[in-house]
Formats: C-alpha cells, structure tokens, sequence
C-alpha cells in the first residue's frame, strides 16, 4: 500500500495534497465515465468490499476495543452493500435525461434535464461508522461519474489502514485517492477547491468546513448532529417504546448521530418506563459485564466526557439509574446510564450526548413537548411513538427535522430509498441512494431547439405582434 500514489499518508505535505488533488481533477475533466465504466467500478467495489468484510469487523472491534460484530455488519456491512446494489440496480435509469413538460413560450422545442458528473468530490468521515461513513458517499460520488479523495478517520487507524488497501484494489489512483491523517491533514483538505465536499462530524467542526468551503465557493453537505427527541405520547404502550428506545440506544453503545437523546415521558409513567428499560436491557445483555454484543467507549477522551456529564448531572440533583450494575473504566464499558430531571444548567441537557446515556423529560402537556422542541436547534432526528394517526399527524407538523421514524427508531436511515441529511444546525444536504447520485451530479437544464419555430417572432421592432404574443403567453 505505501507504494501505491493513490493513498498518502500523515505526514504528507500540502503539496502532495494539492497535486493529488490535480490528478484527479484532470482525469475528471478529460474523460467522463459512460455507463459501463460506472457499474464495472461499482461492481468491483462490491466484490472487494464482500472480501474484505470479515477483516473490517476484526478491525473495528480493535479500535474500538470491543464491537458487536452483528452491530458491525449491519450497520458497516450490510447498509453498504445496500447502496451499492441500488445504484448498481437504478444506474442506466438515473443518467438517463429526464423529460419535463416542455413551456409554452419555447414550444416546440424539446427539452431535457441531464446529470452531468460535478468533478471531484471530497469525502470526510468520523470514527463511530467508520467504515459506512466513508464508503456510502463515495458509492453515489463514483456512480455519478466522479473522481474522489476520502478522509476516513484518524481515531479508527486499523479500520482507515484497511480502507485505504480495499480502495487501493477497487480503483485506480485517478479515480480514487484516500488521505490518512489527523486534524491538521483534514484541515488542508478542505482548502482544496472540490466540486463537493462531504463532511460527517459534529456541528462544531462543521461549521468551520463550511468556513473553509466559503473562500472556493464549495458546495458541500454537512451530516452533523445536535440532541434527537423522543416523544412518547400518553397512551402508547410503555413496553413497546422501551424495547424500541433500547434497541435504537444501545446500538454501538448510543454512538450515533441519529441516537435518541432525551425521551418526553408522561410523568406519572416514568418508573413504568424506566422498569421497562431496565427489563429490556437485562434481556439483550443477560450478562452484561462478559457480553461481546455491546460496544466499548471509542477511547478514553470520549469515556471522560460522558461520565463527567453523568457525574455532574448527579451532583446537580439529578437521578441517574444506570441499567447494569457493571461498569468498566479499563475496558471503557459503559451502560446505557437513565438521567432523569437533570437541571437545565447542566452540559447534558444543552449538548449533544453521543454515547450510553439517556435523558428522560417527565411531562404532563404534549405542547410543552413541542414547545421545548421547537425552541432548540432543529435535530437531526425526530421519534414519535403514538397510535392516534390524526395526533400524530398534528405534531409532525409542528416539527422540523433531519428524518423522522414513528413506533421505532433510526428506521428513516437505514431505507436506501430516502434520502438522509439534517437541517439547522444539525447539518444541510441530503444523500443515499437517487438522492446522493443527483446531489453529486450537476442537472443540467437542456433546450433542443426545433425546426419550426416562432422564437425569431418576438423581436424588435416591437408593435402589435409582440402585444398579442405577450398577451397569448399570459393566458396560456
């Protein structure tokens, strides 16, 4: 791999950025990669990626230092391959033009949208999806006819070094580039002048990509995060919801951008709620403290945070139940830890948690739910467990969100059909399946101009002809 030009390191120097960065865009605008070409990559990656599979979830388990490995292959296995079948499958129709209602000012011309390939499109993935956060937005970037330079993270070395050797073997080093490095590397990455740039991460260090992206007028989209609510409306079946709250929360140990962040439960139902939890925790992990279906803390940074949150919630007289009795600061193994009536004052209730804890917000009013919502940057996700369609109906309209699932959780993400993305401050720009293959691609309005025509009519000297054009163009 390190002889390979298509992967630079750490310690690489900006020049060495820059003139990657120019091979790429000057394969891009020499050739554009016709329909054969596009489903022969896809289907390579596809074949290199079922390969190397088994070693990406041995890796992920050492960074992380344990993973579920059937959380792994779902979410890093399984949903990649997903994307890779649909653009694979929906290819030969998405690069076709498509046909809109010609208007009539330019009948009878013909008129058509096409997708041109942007050019070359900048990848910036985290660390808690390692491996489909880097590869997804590429599968739509390569599908649409684009070069790519991908970043995979720096806090998941083993999981980025074998990135780099299965893009190494799908592609060539004028398709695709990967770039391992630090904060330094990323921050000179984005000064380069992409027709794209993908940034997954928090909304922090997204704003400051987007900063970056300013001085060469990139367009980028940014797949951030900020606290996803949960509202439990009062007569939904309190079983159902925790069995669904801990199936979405404990997912790679609540390190998720999608995760649910703080449940509105009524407030004569929270010890119902939190018996439920702690029923439906003791059933997934029967043995918490030896389980392998449970994901450690990424590092040590990460453990630091989330405890000192928890353990300043509880000085500021909130309750904490944590749903295990084990906990490992060695092994960084944290259970999923309940926080209940935490004082507003505390980082908790403001900052995204991204991790095994999770708030619970006693209500007795629906609108003071939504009132709180909508006073709060708009999430990223929205869950809702309610039975009453036309009460449903009437709170998600209230609320602006990335995505939303009702009676369940983060199912809006995994559909390669809709599209994903945030909005506010929980990010801009959607991607996944048709919509990553148009948001990588430039719609081309194109007018075919007919034979016979009657354009060259409206021209001066203007006089009564032109006043009944005008007149005729506006009522029709």
């Amino acid at each position: 791999m390190a002889a390979n030009l298509q992967v630079i390191k750490s310690e690489s120097s900006r020049s060495e950025l820059q003139e990657s960065f120019e091979r790429l865009r000057a394969a891009s605008r020499s050739h554009t990669p016709d329909y054969q070409e596009r489903l022969a990559s896809l289907k390579k990656l596809r074949v290199v990626f079922e390969a190397k599979l088994p070693a990406l979830i041995q890796a992920m388990d050492a960074d992380f230092g344990q993973r579920s490995r059937h959380e792994s292959e779902l979410a890093d296995g399984y949903i990649v391959l997903k994307e890779l079948d649909f653009q694979i499958k929906h290819l030969r129709r998405h690069m076709r033009p498509e046909r809109p209602p010609v208007g009539t000012a330019i009948q009878p011309a013909r008129t058509e949208i096409r997708y041109q390939p942007l050019g070359v499109i900048g990848v910036i993935s985290p660390w808690n999806y390692p491996v489909q956060l880097a590869l997804n937005p590429l599968i739509g970037a390569i599908a649409a006819g684009n070069r790519v330079m991908v970043k995979p993270s720096e806090f998941t070395p083993k999981t980025s070094h074998l990135i780099a050797e299965l893009l190494s073997e799908a592609f060539t080093p004028d398709q695709v580039v990967t770039v391992l490095g630090g904060v330094t590397t990323a921050s000179a990455m984005t000064s380069l002048p992409f027709d794209y740039l993908v940034f997954t991460g928090s909304t922090e260090v997204g704003r400051k990509v987007m900063a970056a992206c300013v001085s060469s007028l990139t367009p980028c989209t940014l797949e951030l995060g900020g606290k996803s609510p949960v509202l439990i409306t009062p007569d939904y079946p309190i079983a159902h919801a925790a069995d669904r709250l801990i199936a979405g929360k404990c997912l790679n140990a609540g390190q998720t951008c999608i995760a649910p962040d703080y449940v509105f439960v009524e407030q004569s139902k929270v010890d119902e709620l939190v018996a439920a939890l702690k029923a439906r925790f003791a059933k997934a992990y029967p043995d918490f403290e030896h389980t392998r279906d449970y994901t450690a803390v990424i590092n040590e940074r990460q453990w630091q945070r989330l405890t000192g949150w928890r353990d300043d919630a509880k000085a500021a007289g909130a309750r904490i139940e944590p749903l295990a009795s084990y906990e490992s600061a060695t092994r960084r193994i944290l259970p999923l830890t309940l926080v209940i009536n935490a004082p507003d004052n505390t980082k908790i209730m403001h900052e995204e948690i991204f991790g095994p804890l999770m708030i619970l917000w006693p209500y007795t009013k629906i609108e003071d739910c939504l009132n709180i919502i909508k006073a709060r940057p708009r999430p990223l996700a929205f869950y809702l467990f309610d039975r009453n369609s036309s009460r449903r109906d009437q709170i998600l309209s209230q609320i602006v969100a990335g995505g939303v699932t009702v009676n369940d959780i983060l199912l809006h993400f995994g559909d390669t059909n809709l599209p994903v993305g945030g909005v506010g401050d929980s990010g801009m720009g959607t991607y996944h399946g048709t919509a990553s293959f148009k948001t990588y691609s430039k719609a081309t309005a194109t007018v075919y101009q007919s034979r016979f025509n009657t354009t060259g009519l409206f021209a001066p000297p203007y006089g009564k002809l032109q006043d009944w054009i005008l007149k005729m163009l506006r009522a029709f």
